[in-house]
């Protein structure tokens, strides 16, 4: 992998298939995707989930790879009339879809292995736009592709898993995220206003609050996230002072 370098480097993520939208799958994908371009420096900023139509596909494609550096695409690349997938991106990218030569050769040695019958519909994972190159698939031998900047994988997760980890080597970085986590036994409500404040005076990190609720009532845990350990650090130290006014307006001690 490169070296990380001072810039953001951003990605988005484009879901496909009427399964996700209805409900009947659920997706494994995104979250497993947000958790390892995270620690690779890499900023998941947007997702998206279209269903099994090329015209959304090829608008949803259009607006996110002009504005990311990279797109990452799941589902709809297999064996099936609604596997749809690459003719979309190819219809994005303005090129023809057709068969490529090495990943015929590749899937009908797959299949002759096996002692399989290389169908048609077999045949059909060895679509893909004009010009793109071959994602490696470990565990089926069907590739993704990747053209321009759109990385095209399948939706089975182990198989989406797999490509990935073959991806992320070679893909730009930025500097990772850091976060740190402020413990802090009150509601929401009690720090919503200072809390606001705070945010807007450290406007270099990102600053969330997200609610608990057990027996006691509520509490809140507070993440700050940054590239930058002292501003994260700066912001942790007026974080923790808050707290304190906090408790001493309600006479409770801030844990």
């Amino acid at each position: 992998m490169s070296e990380p370098d001072t810039l953001t480097v951003t990605a988005a993520a484009l879901a496909i298939g009427d399964e996700l939208l209805s409900g009947r799958t659920k997706d494994k994908n995104i979250g497993h995707l947000a958790e390892m371009l995270t620690a690779a420096g890499i900023a998941l900023e947007e997702v998206r989930i279209v269903p099994d139509d090329q015209q959304r596909i090829v608008e949803a494609l259009d607006a996110l790879r002009t504005r990311y550096d990279y797109v990452f695409t799941s589902g709809g690349i297999g064996p099936t009339h609604d596997d749809i997938t690459a003719d979309a991106v190819a219809a994005a990218f303005g090129v023809p879809c057709d068969h490529d030569s090495d990943a015929l050769a590749l899937l009908g040695a797959h299949y002759a292995e096996r002692g399989l019958e290389f169908t048609p519909a077999r045949q059909r994972m060895a679509r893909m736009p004009l010009g793109s190159r071959h994602i490696d698939n470990p565990v089926s031998r069907a590739p993704g592709f990747i053209i321009g900047n759109v990385h095209v994988m399948a939706g089975v997760p182990s198989v989406f898993q797999a490509m990935l980890d073959n991806v992320l080597p070679t893909l730009k970085t930025g500097t990772k995220l850091l976060s740190e986590k402020v413990s802090c036994p009150f509601g929401e409500g009690d720090i919503g206003d200072p809390l606001s404040l705070i945010a807007k005076a450290h406007p270099d990190v990102n600053i969330g609050s997200y609610p608990r609720f057990s027996g006691a009532g509520f509490s809140t845990e507070i993440v700050i996230r940054g590239r930058e350990r002292d501003l994260i650090e700066a912001a942790r130290r007026d974080i923790e002072a808050m707290l304190a006014s906090v408790a001493q307006k309600l006479g409770t001690a801030a844990v």
